[in-house]
């Protein structure tokens, strides 16, 4: 606890603020939910400061007085989980340029899915389109490639910016519907290239809130 409570960058906050950020920092693994998730914070997190009184000391928060009352909040916390067990499904996706190889190598996807994501592309009178939409496009092909959606993956946000520098896709020209579609192809072809070279692995654990019988959920109690 020692070495999260040097993470926590929180110069002024109280020592509720520290809990709550160290709380967020803890696992599964751990045995303690995602507290980003708003059922955990409002029925587990919250719950728990509240049956347990911080003590604010009165001045900033120091690491000594931190692990005193950390201690007796995460056994707070522990006795709720204990009441309101919580299940937590884990993921893992793997984007390694397969699902982009499908689609390009499929002619007739390739143009269905190219066609569907210009239509929210404006033209010019001219029919022209303005390169600064391939963002537009690559975000309404990528269920279709296997890729997640812009912005929802840092790592892959890296990616799909160095295919977009290749085509100098923030210059703002206009260009025809083929030349456009060309572009948005090289584009998907660059991608598929790093990640087939540099496969990005993401994991991700989600609370469910509905039942779920599946070898990849955990119920979530606290080891004694």
């Amino acid at each position: 606890m020692a070495s999260i409570f040097s993470q926590i960058e929180s110069p002024d906050g109280s020592m509720r603020d520290f809990i709550i950020k160290a709380l967020d920092k803890l696992t599964v693994e751990q045995g303690m939910p995602p507290s980003s998730d708003s059922w955990v914070m409002s029925n587990i997190v919250e719950p728990g400061i509240q049956s347990c009184a911080i003590d604010e000391h009165g001045k900033p928060v120091s690491q000594e007085t931190f692990l005193v009352e950390f201690k007796k909040i995460a056994d707070c916390v522990a006795q709720r989980l204990k009441e309101q067990p919580v299940i937590v499904a884990h993921s893992e996706n793997t984007f390694d340029g397969s699902g982009i190889k499908r689609l390009l190598s499929n002619k007739f996807e390739l143009d269905k899915t190219m066609t569907a994501a210009l239509e929210n592309v404006p033209k010019d009178r001219n029919g022209k389109l303005s390169k600064d939409y391939l963002r537009v496009a690559v975000d309404a092909v990528a269920a279709s490639a296997g890729l997640p959606p812009i912005g929802a993956v840092a790592q892959m946000d890296v990616v799909v910016s160095e295919a977009f520098k290749m085509v100098n896709a923030d210059d703002g020209k206009l260009v025809k519907e083929d030349e456009f579609k060309k572009l948005l192809t090289e584009i998907l072809g660059s991608i598929m290239l790093q990640l087939e070279g540099n496969p990005i692995a993401i994991s991700s654990n989600s609370v469910v809130h509905e039942p779920l019988a599946s070898p990849s959920s955990t119920l979530l109690q606290p080891s004694s």
